[in-house]
C-alpha cells in the first residue's frame, strides 16, 4: 500500500514530513498514514513535469497511446486489488468497485490510449494562393484535482486525455481517499511512463490544491468537486490566466411522467440516488412525479429504499456502504433537520443505523417529500442517499421545477412519449440528459455541466480538445509578394 508522494517517478516523503491518517469509513479505523504535500512538494513536481515535457511531447502519439494501453492491461490484471483498495478507502460496496469502478477505469485508459494518435487539426478554405491549417498542441504542464467520491475512476478521467494529448501532470487526489491514485501512479511506471510525466501529490485542498491553482508554471487546472471550491480555483488561477476545466456540483432533476414504465422508473430512480450512497454530482436527487402516479410510485419506491442492504463495503452482499467520512455523514444528517424545519415529510430513513454499523459513517436511504420545490433541501446539493420528492400536473410545471436550480449537470426523464422526450431533452438546462435511464457514462460521450455545475467537458474528443491549444498556420503557397508597401 503506497502512502508517499509520487514525484519524478519515485515515492518520497513530504518535504515537511507531515502525514494524515486515511480512515476506513466502515468503522473509522486508521488504514495508513499518508504523506501530505506542501508548496515545496508542488514546486518539485512541477519542475519534474517541465523537465519531462519536451521528450514526452516529442514522442510519437502512437507510442504514448501504447503506454496507456499497457496501463489498462495492468489495471485488469490487478483488478481485485484495486477494487479492494477503493472499497476500503471510500466505502464503495465491493461489488460496485469490482463491477463498475475498476472496469470503467481500464476502459477509459484504453479509450484514450487509442485516441492518442487520432487527434488532428483542420485545413481551412481561405483565399487562393494560401494554405491555412491548424495544429492542436499540448498545453504543457497541467494540474488536476480529483475528488473523494470516485477517486480511482476520476483519476482515469483526468489522466487519460491529458496524457494522450501530450501533457505532463501534477495530480492531487483528495486527502481522505488517495490510495488508488497512488497505486495507479505505480502501475504507470510499470507500463513504461517516463519519470516526471505524472506526479501524484496527496495533500490538503487549502494548501496543495490552492497552490496548484495559483502556480505560475501550470498552464491548466482540471478540477472536480464542489461549486464553492471551484469558484475559489477561478480566483486563484487568475495570476497567469491559466485554462480551467471545472466539473462542479449538481442537483439532478429526475422526472417521471404518467405514461412511464413504473417498474423501470422506480428501479432506475433508486440507482440514480442510492448508488455510491448518493455521493455523485450527477445523482438524481430531485424526484419530480406526475400527480397521477405519485402515490403508487412512492409506495413502491419507499419500500425499495427500506430494503436496500447496508453493510461493510467489503461484503459481497452489501448494496450501500458508508459515506466516505464522518464529517460528511454529519453534514447529510444536518439536512434532515433542515427538511423537518421547512415542513418536509420524512418518508423513510433520515438517520444513521443503530447496532453493528453505528461506529461507521452510515446513513439510511432517505426519502423526503417537500412542501415546495424552492425549499433548501430541494435546491442545495446534499450529496448523500437523500432524495427530495415533489409533484407536478403539467409538462410546463415539470420543466419549471427541473430548471429551477442554479445547477445544470445531469437530468433524467421517464416517458413513452417520444415527442415529449425530445422536447424535454432540448429544453432542460443540463449538460447531460438521460431518457428512460439515468447515470449512463461512456468514455466516448462528453460529460459536464452548465451554470454553477461548471464548464468544460470530460471524455471523448471534447476532453482531448480541452487538453490542447490551437495554433493557426498560414502558408503563402504561391510565394506572392504582399500588395501593401510593395516596391
Amino acid at each position: 500500500m503506497r502512502n508517499q508522494l509520487f514525484i519524478n517517478g519515485r515515492f518520497v516523503n513530504a518535504a515537511s514530513g507531515e502525514t494524515l491518517a486515511t480512515l476506513n469509513p466502515h468503522d473509522n479505523s486508521t488504514i495508513t498514514e499518508v504523506a501530505m504535500a506542501g508548496k515545496a512538494d508542488v514546486d518539485a513536481a512541477v519542475l519534474a513535469a517541465h523537465k519531462a515535457a519536451p521528450a514526452w511531447q516529442a514522442m510519437a502519439a502512437m507510442d504514448r497511446g501504447r503506454i496507456l494501453l499497457r496501463l489498462a492491461d495492468l489495471i485488469d490484471q490487478h483488478a481485485e486489488e484495486l477494487a479492494w483498495l477503493e472499497s476500503l478507502d471510500t466505502g464503495h460496496p465491493i461489488r460496485d468497485s469490482r463491477g463498475l469502478d475498476v472496469p470503467r477505469t481500464a476502459v477509459n485508459f484504453r479509450y484514450f490510449g487509442g485516441m492518442a494518435d487520432k487527434l488532428q487539426g483542420d485545413q481551412i478554405p481561405v483565399e487562393t494562393g494560401f494554405l491555412n491549417y491548424t495544429l492542436r498542441e499540448p498545453i504543457g504542464v497541467v494540474g488536476q484535482i480529483v475528488p473523494w467520491n470516485f477517486p480511482l475512476m476520476f483519476t482515469s478521467w483526468k489522466l487519460g486525455p491529458a496524457l494522450a494529448a501530450g501533457n505532463c501532470v501534477v495530480l492531487k487526489p483528495a486527502e481522505i481517499t488517495p490510495l488508488t491514485s497512488l497505486r495507479v501512479a505505480e502501475l504507470l511506471s510499470e507500463a513504461g511512463l517516463p519519470d516526471g510525466v505524472v506526479n501524484v501529490l496527496p495533500g490538503l485542498g487549502h494548501i496543495a490544491g490552492q497552490y496548484i491553482a495559483e502556480h505560475e508554471d501550470i498552464g491548466k487546472v482540471a478540477f472536480t468537486g464542489s461549486t464553492a471550491t471551484g469558484q475559489r480555483i477561478v480566483q486563484a488561477s487568475a495570476g497567469n490566466l491559466k485554462k480551467l476545466q471545472l466539473e462542479l456540483g449538481g442537483k439532478g432533476a429526475n422526472i417521471v411522467f404518467e405514461d412511464a414504465n413504473l417498474t423501470a422508473a422506480i428501479n432506475g430512480s433508486a440507482w440514480a440516488i442510492f448508488h455510491n450512497q448518493g455521493q455523485a454530482c450527477i445523482a438524481g436527487s430531485r424526484l419530480i412525479l406526475h400527480e397521477r402516479i405519485a402515490d403508487e410510485f412512492l409506495e413502491r419506491f419507499v419500500a425499495l429504499a427500506r430494503s436496500v442492504r447496508l453493510g461493510n463495503p467489503l461484503d459481497d452482499t452489501t448494496e450501500m456502504g458508508p459515506l466516505t467520512s464522518a464529517m460528511h455523514r454529519d453534514r447529510v444528517l444536518g439536512y434532515v433537520d433542515v427538511a423537518r424545519e421547512q415542513g418536509g415529510d420524512i418518508l423513510c430513513g433520515g438517520k444513521a443505523p443503530a447496532g453493528a454499523l453505528a461506529n461507521g459513517c452510515y446513513v439510511e436511504p432517505t426519502v423526503v417529500r417537500v412542501k415546495d420545490w424552492r425549499d433548501r433541501v430541494a435546491q442545495e446539493e446534499v450529496f448523500g442517499p437523500f432524495v427530495t420528492v415533489m409533484t407536478f400536473t403539467t409538462d410546463e410545471e415539470a420543466l419549471q421545477i427541473a430548471n429551477g436550480t442554479e445547477y445544470g449537470l445531469g437530468a433524467g426523464l421517464w416517458t413513452n412519449n417520444l415527442q415529449r422526450a425530445r422536447r424535454f431533452a432540448r429544453d432542460m438546462r443540463s449538460g447531460m440528459v438521460w431518457i428512460n435511464s439515468y447515470k449512463r457514462v461512456n468514455p466516448a460521450s462528453p460529460f459536464g455541466g452548465v451554470g454553477k455545475s461548471g464548464y468544460g467537458r470530460e471524455m471523448g474528443f471534447e476532453a482531448m480538445r480541452e487538453y490542447t491549444q490551437v495554433k493557426s498556420v498560414w502558408v503563402n503557397v504561391d510565394a506572392q509578394v504582399p500588395p501593401h508597401f510593395k516596391r
